[in-house]
């Protein structure tokens, strides 16, 4: 009895080892009401980097915001959301042109999923060999799916020259993509293609047309705490300081 009591735990911890191991490639979480946020991974510069995005349930379908970093989960992450909402995906809004953001976009139009990113992402898309969307916003956008409208805003240059916020304003649900630090970053991530003496004011410009938002989803860091754009605008100040010594 006690060899098959052993047997029996060993198989269950097993499970439990491979499949946490099988989740760790996707991983998907409740917000809040029809609000989720996935998060798939990817390796830069040695180190696994985790890269957030979300998706809301509509009458009409779903829709998602950016796509996953790692090309594996592109359909897994589809087929989360129809097995656990019985819903599928019917746009999906890139919110900058590096491919944590964009990776999917041409795997989701083949899947008839209509995919949108602002005419300058498109610009530097091409320019950068990224992946394109199928339909280009010309301005800030409100768009209004089943239930639920938002509003795609550009606020100006930070992290890069193209980086678009989207704003729930009924919800108070900010979504800031890469242009967001979490409260736990100690810089402002890869500057590479960023506007180091305009992050802060477009910051600013994101806090002044989203008012005490309820929730602040970021890119690369946790996204449960709401001193995350205060945070960094404080980083983004700095940066500024010290590149204008």
């Amino acid at each position: 009895m006690r060899i098959i009591i052993f047997i029996l735990t060993l198989i269950f911890s097993l499970k439990n080892i491979f499949g946490q191991t099988k989740e760790e490639n996707l991983k998907i979480s409740h917000l809040t009401g029809d609000f989720y946020i996935y998060t798939t991974y990817s390796n830069y510069e040695g180190n696994k980097i985790p890269a957030n995005g979300m998706y809301v349930l509509t009458d009409s379908g779903a829709v998602l915001f950016d796509t996953p970093w790692d090309t594996t989960q592109f359909q897994p992450l589809l087929d989360s959301i129809k097995q656990k909402h019985d819903k599928n995906v019917i746009i999906c809004i890139a919110t900058h042109w590096h491919s944590d953001r964009t990776e999917g976009l041409d795997y989701y139009k083949k899947q008839g999923i209509k995919t949108y990113t602002t005419v300058l992402t498109d610009e530097l898309s091409k320019k950068n060999n990224k992946k394109r969307a199928e339909f280009l916003m010309m301005k800030d956008t409100v768009f209004t799916v089943g239930q639920h409208s938002f509003e795609v805003y550009y606020p100006g240059e930070g992290h890069t020259a193209d980086n678009i916020i989207v704003w729930f304003e009924s919800e108070k649900i900010l979504y800031g993509g890469c242009l967001i630090k979490g409260v736990d970053a100690t810089d402002l991530g890869y500057l590479g293609d960023a506007n180091v003496l305009e992050y802060e004011e477009t910051l600013k410009k994101v806090q002044r047309k989203c008012p005490d938002p309820e929730f602040i989803i970021v890119s690369h860091h946790d996204w449960d705490n709401n001193n995350s754009l205060e945070h960094s605008i404080k980083l983004a100040g700095e940066l500024k300081e010290k590149n204008l010594r």
